[in-house]
């Protein structure tokens, strides 16, 4: 017998009773914890499939304002809507307007929400014609996006959003001084209530490939490595980030992908603790389970909830998942 350990020390006293288990838990789930991504097209009475990520779709105003509705009435915390436009150019014009697809969205969501915030993601990617998050300049041979000239374009976006009803502004495009010119902006039109949670820490991963169809975001040429971070960048470089955007004026952060950098999450959770931290779940993290769960593989909802359980763990007090609804039911 050793003084300290077993047999004195039982562990598994804490694991025995089903009821026991359950007090001493730390990490719980709850729908209010969930953001729902959508994504929106114009017409009327469209739900089109998104073939890489199943039981997602893209959808009218009109079928979004029905979705909204559930995803309130099973108390999620929130959607995030993501617009695909008639049609595109070099700026992404029509994120700039107020008859724009996110606009629209936004004045058909509104009286189906409730409370429930509307979030509204905030890039130029999925309106312009090459893909990138913001137009395009020449530099030393090559096309670049030009930050400085993003900048005006985000500000006069996070305007439109606001005045259409978006609760919260996510600016996803990982440009210098972002949410500088962003809150601004917003200050300047009278909505300096309106939070901005900045996709602070968001990396050029190869998880996003799902999402390239469902927005329609793909880049025509090139990549986004000149902007968004190196996965194999030193973890310390994200504290950077959300540094410099909390001193902007970010009100939250996010970690963006959330399973293969659950170390990020936990570095940015012991930096800046109180600050609200959001993890995005993203659209390659969501596909490869339910592909494994369609051959039979995996339980999915099993799968599910521990992989939420481990973002929130790692620090996470919202998650971004495609699994939002499904999670709710699940957890009721």
């Amino acid at each position: 017998m050793t003084d300290g350990g077993f047999p004195t020390v039982r562990l598994r006293r804490l694991r025995q009773h089903p009821g026991v288990r359950r007090l001493v838990t730390e990490t719980r789930l709850d729908p209010s914890n969930f953001i729902l991504p959508l994504f929106v097209r114009p017409g009327r009475q469209v739900r089109r499939e998104i073939s890489a990520m199943p039981g997602n779709d893209q959808l009218s105003p009109d079928l979004l304002a029905r979705e909204v509705e559930q995803a309130a009435a099973l108390g999620l915390g929130g959607v995030i809507l993501f617009g695909i436009p008639a049609a595109k150019d070099g700026q992404g014009s029509d994120a700039l307007s107020e008859s724009g697809i996110v606009a629209e969205a936004l004045r058909a969501a509104r009286p189906a929400a409730g409370d429930m915030p509307l979030l509204t993601d905030l890039c130029c990617c999925e309106y312009t014609d090459h893909g990138h998050c913001g137009p395009l300049a020449e530099r030393r041979g090559r096309a670049d996006v030009d930050n400085d000239a993003t900048l005006a374009l985000l500000g006069r976006q996070a305007v439109v959003h606001a005045r259409c009803g978006a609760d919260v502004i996510a600016p996803s495009g990982m440009m210098d001084g972002m949410v500088g010119a962003i809150r601004t902006a917003l200050d300047a039109a009278g909505f300096e209530q309106v939070p901005i949670l900045s996709y602070a820490a968001k990396y050029a991963s190869a998880f996003y490939g799902p999402f390239r169809e469902a927005a329609e975001s793909a880049p025509q040429s090139g990549d986004r490595r000149g902007y968004q971070m190196d996965p194999a960048a030193a973890a310390e470089q994200a504290l950077r980030e959300v540094e410099l955007d909390l001193a902007e004026g970010a009100d939250m952060i996010m970690v963006k992908p959330a399973l293969a950098y659950l170390d990020v999450i936990r570095l940015v959770r012991d930096r800046f603790p109180g600050v609200p931290i959001a993890a995005y779940n993203v659209s390659g993290e969501f596909s490869m389970v339910k592909a494994a769960a369609q051959r039979g593989w995996l339980d999915e909802q099993a799968v599910a909830l521990e992989l939420l359980t481990a973002i929130r763990r790692a620090g996470a007090g919202m998650v971004l998942t495609y699994w939002a609804k499904e999670a709710a039911q699940w957890l009721s």
